[in-house]
């Protein structure tokens, strides 16, 4: 058992001094200052920091003369009177230097230096022009994660119009629910994608959902002649830029849609902008030179986070299959011979490395590795610091919501088993306790106090807001709830305990389901496991602890007595399942989360084609075995 908070990894004065964030607060004048006093300017003074970002970068586009914020939450509007386009400011880069790898299971590797992928996103942007594509028309793609993607995002984004993704691994259902709400003009999609050693054919899906989608002016399918007529135009076309408003949409983005029609949330190409060359730059410590990668498909915010790399000059890797196919360390094995620098993913996959036994190697040039999704437990924490040492290790929590990290690393702060070092550069994250007060050491609600450039600018179609206000304002007004819980530790580090929408309370003792998990998937014979308290209000439930079993395990009297024992004695009493169920798998998100919700919601006796959207499931199939 590691010790939350044991002392893991120390930045050395030569790493805080070549840090990214030691440079700009120098630049800002403020080279004496120990992070927390950067951070708490950061939050007090929005209008200098942010206004800083955009001069310390030197953001291309034309500075209105408005002011840098106005209004309050949710209505808070920023830089009014400002233009700039998103994919003017991601291939500015050194036209020799390069801008993309691309690889797949199947063993191809392409590669695009920055002006190379400029010219190929002007080709798609004329191509998509010639369709009738312009400012504020909606692109749709069914796109796996490879080159296409990004040139065909990179072009939506030049035009002025609005990009929304899916990748192939979702059901045709998920899709429509997605794309029918926003009326695309284009749909971009293949035909079929390789995972896991199988290849899929997805043209009936295709053309499936093209039916579904009566404001479409056309199909293009990648690898097709469509697609080559779309790029068809000369190749001495050189890029062009539609510069837009500070808010104007630049993607669409989806909540989970697990438990109902998902949202579909709106971010600006000013407020993205600004907030992933904050946080890549200052956070993950990214600049040229460096190449970045996360594991991630098109289908989940991480993908738009992940090609913010060309942002700041990073070369950006793509990776389309299996993250255990052929093998548990193919993702290590990417990164060693890409030469990462960054290496991100999903926390489920780090542990999954650990009970693996995995030794990475041939890591010379990785600097830091990236942890999001769910929470990474101590003990994640502590066996990446046993096989890589000497890297930063950041465990991130934020949100489709706003596209980005609200706590997270930093390379100038000490890391520590189990806790988020820091609260990010212009994230006024605090914890709240029942009644709404600000608390430290106590765990809370995770609310943001003050605005963000990247929150939504709006939900599409919700013209007066309500949506969105509901979504985020109902329980506080005028703050941000964003759902999970937190600790917030006196020196600034953070611990989240998971969805606090799928709180175990017992006895009146609140707890996250991190703590839980963080017990039960200590025994080796377990995979996975589900913890679900079907108590409602003024009423004491059920706690019934859903266990999936590693390959070979079973779930004998010997181990459900032993799993007992230390739920009670490291929890509480009250903590004791009064039920453990062996199941052969746990639901989970396509990417990787927990349905903790929804399965509550069938023990309940709602309907599973009423508690969870399949489509929008990695493993639909397991739902049945948890109808009481």
């Amino acid at each position: 058992m590691v010790e939350e908070g044991a002392l893991l990894w120390e930045p050395s004065p030569e790493v805080v001094r070549d840090a990214k964030v030691t440079r700009y607060a120098a630049w800002l004048g403020r080279s004496e200052g120990e992070y927390e006093d950067l951070w708490r300017w950061s939050v007090d003074s929005p209008e200098e920091f942010w206004t800083s970002v955009w001069d310390y970068f030197g953001v291309v586009g034309e500075r209105g003369d408005g002011p840098v914020i106005s209004g309050t939450m949710p209505h808070a509007k920023w830089f009014a009177g400002t233009t700039l386009n998103y994919a003017e400011n991601a291939l500015r880069g050194d036209p020799g230097r390069l801008a993309v790898i691309s690889r797949d299971e199947a063993g191809e590797r392409r590669t695009l230096t920055y002006g190379e992928l400029a010219a190929e996103v002007a080709r798609v942007r004329a191509g998509l022009a010639r369709l009738g594509v312009g400012r504020g028309d909606r692109v749709a793609a069914y796109l796996p994660n490879t080159v296409e993607a990004l040139v065909a995002f990179l072009a939506t984004a030049a035009l002025g119009a609005i990009w929304s993704s899916c990748s192939p691994d979702f059901g045709a259902s998920s899709v429509v629910d997605r794309f029918t709400q926003i009326t695309p003009k284009v749909l971009i999609a293949v035909d079929g994608y390789r995972y896991n050693g199988r290849d899929f054919d997805r043209s009936a899906v295709v053309t499936d959902i093209a039916a579904k989608l009566p404001s479409l002016a056309a199909t293009v399918v990648v690898g097709t002649p469509s697609w080559d007529e779309l790029r068809a135009a000369s190749a001495e076309v050189t890029p062009e830029f539609e510069r837009v408003p500070f808010d104007h949409p630049l993607w669409v983005v989806y909540s989970s849609g697990t438990t109902g029609l998902p949202k579909p949330i709106v971010h600006g190409h000013g407020g993205i902008v600004l907030e992933h060359l904050k946080a890549l730059t200052f956070h993950q410590d990214l600049g040229e030179g460096d190449v970045f990668f996360w594991y991630t498909t098109t289908g989940w915010m991480m993908w738009n986070f992940l090609v913010g790399g060309l942002l700041v000059g990073s070369t950006v890797v793509l990776y389309d299959g299996s993250a255990t196919h052929p093998g548990p360390d193919v993702l290590w094995r990417l990164a060693a011979e890409e030469g990462v620098t960054y290496f991100g993913t999903g926390a489920p996959y780090i542990i999954a490395s650990m009970r693996a036994e995995l030794s990475p190697s041939g890591l010379e040039r990785l600097r830091g590795v990236g942890s999001t999704g769910s929470p990474l437990p101590p003990e994640g924490f502590a066996w990446l610091y046993g096989v890589l040492p000497g890297v930063l290790l950041g465990s991130f929590s934020g949100g489709t919501d706003v596209c980005t990290g609200f706590v997270g690393a930093v390379p100038v702060l000490p890391v520590r088993a189990g806790v988020i070092p820091c609260r990010c550069l212009g994230a006024l994250v605090e914890s709240y306790d029942p009644e709404g007060h600000s608390v430290v050491g106590e765990v809370g609600e995770l609310v943001v106090t003050r605005p963000m450039p990247s929150m939504p600018v709006m939900f599409w179609n919700d013209p007066d807001g309500t949506r969105y206000q509901e979504s985020y304002f109902a329980e506080y007004p005028g703050v941000w709830r964003h759902g999970d819980w937190i600790k917030i530790l006196s020196d600034g580090g953070c611990v989240i305990y998971g969805r606090s929408d799928s709180t175990l309370n017992r006895g009146g003792v609140r707890m996250g389901t991190s703590e839980f998990y963080r017990i039960v998937e200590r025994f080796s014979e377990i995979e996975d496991s589900l913890v679900i308290d079907t108590g409602q209000l003024g009423q004491e439930g059920r706690l019934l602890l859903y266990v999936a079993m590693a390959e070979g395990g079973s779930l004998t009297d010997e181990l459900v007595a032993k799993l007992k024992e230390a739920l009670r004695g490291e929890l509480s009493p009250r903590h004791v399942p009064n039920e453990i169920r062996q199941v052969p798998g746990i639901p989970r998100t396509l990417s990787g989360k927990k349905l903790e919700v929804p399965v509550r919601k069938i023990l309940l006796g709602t309907p599973v084609d009423k508690a969870a959207n399949t489509g929008a499931m990695a493993n639909p199939e397991v739902l049945e075995h948890f109808v009481p």
